[in-house]
């Protein structure tokens, strides 16, 4: 008989990494080119959704400026930089600016107050959602629906009348009848309406800071005043600085509730309001793409400003 020889196989390793199939070269360079590929594909409705209706309707509205264009008629003559000579050197258009001060006034003013109950709001408190809500809901309300509710409230004989009425304090004063008095309810609307939008983030940003210093501050026996100094108002300066911006752009492009209220009469007409009736009622659309432009400038400009003066720090407290 034939004697069979048997081959014991070889030992393999435990801990050997399985063989791997050769990749082509062709696979492994598209699988990396998918991989750049990858976060451009996710953003491109965003972005194009972002060039489309934002920066492409920017670029013709600064075309626009350098013409006379009516809003209505093909034919767009180019005039130059004569939009930006009449916007400078006619005090009725650069005017009303000034109006903008009212507005920057309640903003300071609304700045103070949501940070005051941000504050509060912050430590335990009884109903403390309950307030977070009430001050929050303005906010929420439509501009529209917000100026014809306080149009019925300055009206002659209105609610705020009928109040003061029953303190003894009632007049015939026309809240809205002279540019003082309108402007100064308009911005008193403005701060009743943005309030809320302040307390959020400044709530936001107390509440990210760390409960242990809170905690060691209680145990050094350091008062609401004192931890509100010494670890609250570092803590939220970026968020203060945000929202300094938000104040001013805003003072500066305020448009719904003085329209709704009072159409721009009595003094009321802010810079864009005035931009509109130069665009839809005039129809002078490259003299208000002109100011349009002059605005985002001024914003743009004023925000530099405030950054370079008040510079975001990182804020360490541990």
């Amino acid at each position: 008989m034939t004697e069979t020889t048997h081959t014991a196989p070889a030992k393999v390793p435990r801990n050997a990494a399985p063989a791997r199939t050769p990749v082509p070269d062709g696979g492994r360079r598209g699988g990396s080119l998918l991989r750049r590929l990858t976060p451009w594909l996710f953003l491109a409705v965003p972005l194009a959704l972002l060039i489309t209706f934002t920066y492409v309707p920017v670029g013709n509205m600064i075309y626009y400026s350098f013409t006379d264009w009516d809003g209505v008629s093909p034919d767009r003559h180019f005039t130059g930089v004569d939009n930006y000579e009449r916007i400078f050197t006619r005090p009725e258009l650069f005017r009303v600016f000034f109006v903008s001060f009212y507005y920057l006034a309640a903003s300071a003013v609304q700045i103070a107050i949501a940070l005051y109950f941000a504050t509060v709001l912050s430590f335990d408190l009884r109903f403390r959602n309950l307030f977070k809500g009430i001050l929050f809901f303005p906010y929420l309300i439509n501009g529209v629906a917000i100026g014809f509710v306080f149009l019925y409230f300055f009206q002659d004989g209105g609610t705020l009348d009928s109040v003061l009425s029953w303190f003894g304090a009632g007049s015939g004063h026309a809240w809205l009848g002279d540019p003082e008095s309108a402007n100064t309810s308009l911005a008193g609307v403005s701060v009743w309406r943005f309030t809320g939008l302040n307390f959020v983030l400044f709530l936001g940003a107390i509440q990210s800071v760390p409960g242990e210093l809170y905690e060691a501050a209680q145990l050094d026996g350091a008062t609401r005043l004192q931890q509100f100094r010494h670890i609250i108002a570092p803590s939220i300066r970026p968020v203060v600085s945000l929202s300094v911006i938000l104040a001013i752009s805003g003072s500066l492009s305020v448009f719904e509730i003085p329209y709704i209220m009072t159409g721009g009469a009595t003094g009321t007409t802010t810079f864009v309001i005035q931009s509109v009736k130069l665009a839809f009622q005039f129809n002078k659309t490259g003299l208000a793409s002109a100011a349009a432009v002059v605005l985002l400038v001024i914003i743009l400009l004023i925000t530099w400003i405030q950054r370079r003066l008040v510079p975001d720090e990182r804020v360490d407290l541990v």
